[in-house]
């Protein structure tokens, strides 16, 4: 069977850098055409990255017989109506996260994925798929760490860009949106389960109005977890999973760089193993992975129902924030 043929709506950094790159690596895909809000800037990105096809609208893209999935990374606030659009011109949908603006906003999606169930749509958290994080998981459900009580994680950069999408507030910027969801996901991945109650700190810093600052401690039916992220502070990332038998350390749970070591430590009755995971490149095995659902007519690994449990979290983590106490999920 032929490849999948991707189209990529915009010219934003992380397609360029990332997973316009992953997908022409992959085996089961190609990219033959990106959109942008303008002709000539569509046009010199395609150039750049060796794209056949270019076009001067969204729209257009769309409506290109010749692609069959569409990769949404535009700006939070548009994550909905185009994967809506994409949708309702009978393309796959991989949108990156997180999907929505809110709970609300994530309705208008999944009443279009019903009425197409025949289209895989998806939430690109494409950490899940990296070699490490299926290391993780295989010690957990062999038992090496006994049950985990405790899951913390820590990720930040500093962007000082006034103009940046991820400190404009009106389009669903801040730190929570952009990387407190990993937070959030790899804890309910860790646990296998939904958070029963959660308490947070969201802070806005001087001259900016979207959170660059935020906390929560989330408590699930087995133990807890908890996660800081920020905008304004020295680029780092970690995380750790504490059990009752041991632990397991993360150095670069999130976005770690292929061909770097990318180190997790074992540690297991006072025993410490080293692991490093310098390949593969985690975006190229998500779209493998999405291009093989699409190839077989299986399940995407993660549905719509697992980004709106994470939705529904971050909405809880803003509620708590801003009413000072602990919210109950239902």
């Amino acid at each position: 069977m032929n490849k999948i043929r991707w189209g990529v709506l915009s010219t934003a950094n992380i397609g360029r850098t990332k997973v316009i790159p992953a997908i022409q690596a992959s085996e089961h895909g190609e990219v033959v055409a990106v959109a942008s809000r303008s002709a000539e800037s569509a046009r010199a990105f395609a150039e750049e990255l060796g794209i056949p096809r270019s076009h001067g609208s969204y729209e257009a893209l769309l409506a290109d017989p010749e692609v069959d999935a569409i990769y949404n990374p535009l700006p939070n606030h548009l994550h909905v109506p185009l994967s809506v659009q994409a949708l309702e011109a009978g393309k796959h949908v991989l949108c990156e996260k997180p999907i929505s603006l809110d709970s609300d906003d994530l309705k208008a999606l999944k009443a279009a994925a019903k009425a197409h169930p025949e289209l895989k749509l998806m939430e690109a958290f494409m950490y899940r798929f990296h070699p490490q994080w299926q290391s993780v998981h295989e010690w957990l459900k062999r038992g090496d760490i006994g049950q985990v009580r405790h899951y913390s994680a820590h990720f930040a950069y500093n962007n000082r860009d006034e103009e940046n999408i991820r400190n404009l507030p009106d389009i669903g910027g801040g730190g929570l949106m952009d990387i407190g969801c990993y937070g959030i996901s790899s804890a309910r991945h860790v646990y296998g389960a939904e958070p029963v109650r959660l308490v947070s700190s969201v802070q806005p810093l001087p001259g900016y109005e979207v959170d660059c600052l935020t906390s929560a401690l989330m408590e699930f039916p087995d133990g807890t977890a908890s996660f800081t992220v920020t905008t304004k502070t020295e680029a780092s990332q970690w995380a750790e999973l504490h059990g009752e038998k041991g632990m397991i350390r993360l150095e670069k749970p999130f976005n770690p760089e292929p061909g770097q070591e990318n180190r997790v430590t074992l540690v297991v009755g006072g025993e410490r193993q080293s692991y490093a995971f310098p390949e593969p490149d985690q975006y190229q095995l998500m779209a493998d992975a999405f291009s093989q659902c699409i190839r077989n007519n299986t399940p995407v690994p993660t549905p719509l129902w697992d980004a709106e449990a994470n939705m529904r979290i971050i909405d809880a983590i803003f509620a708590s924030a801003e009413q000072g106490r602990w919210i109950e999920l239902d």
